[in-house]
């Protein structure tokens, strides 16, 4: 590599053709521009300037080294104008989170996205345990996570809390819901339903439920963005945050059915600790902690 500060005093000789007008822009002595320019041409092992009287030109292989100060000069100073920029428009976010909130928030980051035009976001719906590894990783600027990790690593931001939500056909139920009325319904089961229903229907009907495994079930669907379309359609009921309730297009043919005892989860924003954020992943942050706020109003 070649000496950065000898470089620099190269290419503002060359510039300027003349040594004692070199060393006043370089705030150094004549001599001392003429020590660098040797220590560089011992560096490169050949000289670089060809003097003729009181004037020089550079050599072939001074034209070389200039070429290449010039440069490295550029790209500092793009360096240096990237650094100050940080433009809140410009660059990469990476984001993970579940289905359903990745479901709710992209319709917002669309419109981030129209907006800016040379700001790439990069959204990945993934189970709760990649979502910690990503961000510890740094595969991802930003995680939404259920729960605090509480991790040496990483720091956790609470957003607030999402409601777990009965979602039954509009019109199809009348309140008090009872137990056998959604039996009769049947559940329209998702990877995460088991775990819901063991959490809401052991709180609100502890007499009747025996347990996730023994709903009835009406149909099963993987597809996070398709789980509410057989409620939708009449066929059944099933469980979801809000999220996934608010993110259905179709959701005026859906019914959030009260319950006596409600549940909701926590929403935590996480990144790793000790990170400076950029102006644009701290941008989508806000945006993130918005779409929250306003799932707690709800």
């Amino acid at each position: 590599m070649l000496n950065a500060q000898w470089l620099e005093s190269f290419v503002v000789l060359c510039e300027t053709g003349h040594f004692t007008r070199a060393a006043t822009l370089l705030n150094m002595t004549q001599p001392g521009v003429s020590q660098h320019l040797r220590k560089l041409e011992a560096q490169v092992g050949q000289s670089l300037i060809s003097r003729q009287g009181k004037s020089f030109s550079p050599t072939p292989a001074g034209e070389a080294v200039l070429a290449v100060g010039r440069a490295r000069r550029a790209e500092e100073r793009g360096l240096q104008e990237t650094v100050l920029r940080d433009d809140p428009a410009v660059g990469e976010v990476t984001i993970a989170c579940s289905g359903s909130f990745a479901m709710l928030i992209f319709p917002q980051i669309l419109s981030v996205m129209q907006d800016s035009p040379d700001l790439t976001i990069r959204l990945e719906a993934t189970p709760q345990d990649r979502v910690l590894a990503g961000v510890l990783e740094g595969r991802f600027d930003l995680g939404i996570a259920d729960h605090d990790p509480r991790h040496p690593r990483l720091d956790a931001e609470h957003l607030g809390q999402e409601e777990l939500c009965l979602v039954v056909p509009d019109g199809a139920m009348t309140s008090p819901i009872s137990f056998q009325a959604l039996e009769n319904l049947g559940f329209v089961a998702h990877p995460d339903g088991f775990a819901y229903a063991d959490d809401l229907f052991s709180m609100n009907f502890p007499e009747e439920f025996r347990g996730s495994d023994r709903l009835r079930i009406r149909s099963f669907v993987n597809q996070i963005s398709q789980i509410p379309s057989p409620v939708a359609h009449g066929i059944g009921y099933t469980l979801l945050p809000r999220s996934g309730v608010n993110s259905y297009p179709d959701n005026d043919k859906l019914h959030v059915a009260p319950l006596p005892h409600r549940l909701r989860h926590d929403l935590w924003m996480i990144f790793r600790r000790g990170r400076t954020l950029p102006a644009r992943v701290t941008r989508i942050a806000n945006l993130i902690q918005s779409v929250s706020e306003n799932l707690e109003k709800e």
